[in-house]
């Protein structure tokens, strides 16, 4: 009796072996499947929107760098700035921000993304980079929103020094280029809530879509092209063709990648 009592422990040991070690292990994409796309217009949010900057509640997502709405710093917070100053549009998985934290760690970065379940997985990712990494990681999060329409319900006026977008939708068809994520509109709108002198970053593998993100930057009032010597001494450009997971197929693939950096300008240029 006694040997099938020792048995039976040494089989439950065994079999609660590998739920705590499943514990620390990182999410797998196929568990998160998600359309490859998400239609911005469809109006189907089912997700909370705040109403202006001031009612997002940043300690939910950075919880050592920030404090609740009405709460005292601590210390610790004080040393940070607290304010989201990179944002990856359309983050994907959230291959661009994981490299960026340990090369910028007083910048706070959010991915967003809005497939919901892709959004899941990186905050999955994020939570379990910060078990692994005790101290790390802390200044980067991810949330599902659709930055088309609410980008100025998150950041305030001159708030964000880098805003990426990287392997944007191409929206191939005629009827669906008013779909893409950079257009003269949204550039406004993206010049408000950039700091002068901030950078916007666009990458893609389709030519066409590549020549279309260039030519709606060069034309808008309030950017300006990045020289080539500034991109090659600065880390997150030279991250762009690499850290993604998109950019990493592209690069197996054996393709090529069409770049555009420009600066937010202090004031319009005369057109």
């Amino acid at each position: 009796m006694r040997k099938r009592e020792r048995s039976e422990t040494a089989n439950e040991g065994a079999a609660d072996a590998p739920q705590s070690k499943a514990i620390a292990k990182h999410p797998r994409k196929a568990m998160y499947r998600a359309r490859a796309h998400s239609n911005p217009f469809n109006d189907n949010t089912t997700f909370d929107v705040p109403v202006h900057p001031e009612q997002v509640d940043w300690s939910e997502h950075y919880p050592e760098r920030c404090s609740k709405p009405g709460e005292t710093s601590t210390s610790g917070q004080q040393q940070h700035d607290s304010l989201v100053r990179f944002a990856d549009v359309g983050c994907g998985f959230g291959g661009l921000i994981v490299k960026l934290a340990p090369l910028y760690p007083d910048k706070l970065m959010l991915g967003m993304e809005i497939r919901d379940k892709v959004a899941a997985y990186v905050c999955e990712r994020i939570a379990c980079l910060r078990r692994e990494h005790p101290g790390q990681y802390q200044n980067i999060s991810c949330m599902r929103s659709n930055a088309m329409k609410y980008l100025p319900n998150y950041f305030r006026k001159g708030q964000l020094e880098k805003l990426f977008f990287l392997f944007p939708d191409p929206h191939f068809k005629v009827a669906n280029h008013r779909r893409r994520i950079i257009q003269p509109c949204l550039l406004t709108e993206y010049a408000h809530i950039m700091a002068p002198g901030g950078w916007l970053y666009t990458i893609t593998d389709v030519p066409e879509l590549g020549e279309w993100m260039r030519s709606k930057l060069e034309a808008h009032p309030m950017f300006d092209p990045v020289p080539e010597e500034e991109l090659e001494a600065d880390p997150a450009a030279g991250l762009l063709a690499a850290a993604s997971e998109e950019a990493q197929k592209v690069a197996r693939n054996e393709g090529k990648t069409f770049r555009a950096v420009f600066r937010r300008r202090e004031s319009p240029r005369e057109l």
